[in-house]
Parts: structure tokens; C-alpha cells; sequence
């Protein structure tokens, strides 16, 4: 889905990332730069049979971590078995601060101890949906114990934890719990999640701990919805009118 990386990496930009290269199977590139804004790069990499990443993929990536600040992994990559494979090397081996979204999330089903591998900051951002799959409980279980969850996921697979929903959790390995009060029932539309990825991202690129990127990424992508809601309506919204509205955000926080 060329849309989820287009919104995360245009997003990213608008965040203050001072250059944003979005990774695709080498097929899909030039689809994607006719779709993605100009400002951002592509970077085509090997694909398998399917025609979503492939191994080979991740030992191209090996070869040029040194270019990034931070890396997203996730939005609209799919989940065919050759690109589950890439994103579980990629999530173990990644030495940049990285943020697990989306599919990459699936990725990890039933093996959420690959988190405990890692040596770098690793931010994961589910719903209730992909919280569910993370670690088994029901969504109404999850639902009904937030915050918990939350803190002891965690705390128990050494990562920053954003739990999305009414009162987004953000958790930290060490304790530290955040609950954000921004935003509204209109970003409940799709894409907004994608939004919030390039958001972390970008702060993470821009020296932020992965607790503070979280926590400032659910504050100001909620804000930027509520001016986004009250100019478009919630009823209207769509994931790039969040996107237009974080300059006017940051601009107002500036002030």
C-alpha cells in the first residue's frame, strides 16, 4: 500500500526531518515516486516472488545504515513471507533507533521476544487490534487494561510502547508512562496512524529519546487533528489534512 509511505514520509518532513528516503521493491519505484511528494527520495531494493521485500533487501541495507538517523518500518509493506523475514532482520539488527508500525507489527506475532535481541531504541505503535496479536490477550482485555498492558510489555520486551486509542499510552522499559489528552474521534480515519509513525520518526532523527519522540509524536499529532477538525470537521478528515496542519502546530507551540 504506496499510500501508508507516502503519508509516513511526507509527514516525516513536515516534522522537521531534514531529508526522508523511502525504501520499495524495486518494482514498485517508479509507481511510488509519481505518488510520493518530490521532496522525498526512494530508494528500490530487492524483491522477492511476491513482489515485496526480500533478504537480499536487508543485506543492501546493512551496507548504508550510516546514512540514517532513524528508520520506520511497517507502513503498507505487506505480509507475504519473504517480506515478514526482512522486517524480522531488520527489527533485530537495525543499529538505528527504529519505529515498528503496521505490518512490520504482524511481522512479529508470536514473536515478540525478537525485541529482547536488539541494542537500539525500538519504538512499536499498535491499536488494540495489533496489541491483541502482539501478546494474546483479547482487545476487550486490552481495552480494559491500558495502561498495564501497556507498561508491562514494555518494561518486559525492553521497548517504548504507544498504545493508540482514546487516550493514546505511551510506556517506557523503565516505568515512565504518558497519557496524552489530544485529538479526537476524526482521526479515526485511515492513514492517521501512518501519520503518526513519520512524526516519531522524525523526532527520533532529530536526537529525542524514544520515550520523548512518542510521547511529543501522540501530543502533536493529536493537536494537529483537532485544527485539522475544526477547519475540515471530523467527519471529513482525512490523514493528509493532519499532515497540513502539524506547521501550524508547531508555529502555535513556537509562539
Amino acid at each position: 500500500m504506496l499510500g501508508a509511505a507516502a503519508l509516513s514520509s511526507l509527514s516525516a518532513m513536515r516534522s522537521g526531518a531534514g531529508m526522508v528516503t523511502t525504501a520499495i521493491p524495486r518494482d514498485l519505484n517508479l509507481t511510488l515516486q509519481k505518488k510520493i511528494s518530490h521532496c522525498v527520495m526512494t530508494l528500490p531494493l530487492a524483491q522477492g516472488a511476491l513482489g515485496g521485500f526480500s533478504l537480499k533487501a536487508f543485506e543492501q541495507l546493512k551496507k548504508i545504515w550510516d546514512r540514517f538517523d532513524a528508520v520506520a518500518i511497517g507502513p503498507g509493506i505487506g505480509r507475504d513471507n519473504g517480506t515478514i523475514k526482512f522486517v524480522r532482520q531488520v527489527v533485530i539488527h537495525c543499529p538505528q533507533p527504529l519505529v515498528i508500525d503496521a505490518d512490520a507489527l504482524f511481522a512479529l506475532k508470536g514473536q515478540p521476544e525478537i525485541l529482547l535481541k536488539v541494542k537500539s531504541v525500538r519504538v512499536l505503535t499498535p491499536h488494540a487490534g495489533e496489541m491483541s496479536r502482539l501478546t494474546g490477550f483479547s482487545t476487550k482485555k486490552i481495552e480494559g487494561s491500558r495502561q498495564k498492558i501497556a507498561c508491562d510489555f514494555a518494561q518486559k520486551y525492553h521497548c517504548v510502547l504507544l498504545l493508540k486509542g482514546h487516550q493514546t499510552i505511551v510506556a517506557s522499559a523503565e516505568g515512565k508512562i504518558y497519557l496524552n489528552h489530544t485529538g479526537n474521534v476524526g482521526m479515526a480515519t485511515a492513514g492517521s496512524g501512518d501519520v503518526l509513525t513519520g512524526m516519531i520518526t522524525a523526532f527520533l532523527g532529530q536526537g529525542m529519546s524514544g520515550f520523548d519522540a512518542a510521547k511529543y509524536g501522540a501530543y502533536y499529532h493529536g493537536k494537529a487533528g483537532d485544527l485539522a477538525a475544526k477547519e475540515k470537521t471530523k467527519v471529513s478528515m482525512i490523514a493528509t489534512d493532519i499532515i497540513e496542519h502539524i506547521p501550524k502546530v508547531f508555529k502555535k507551540a513556537s509562539s
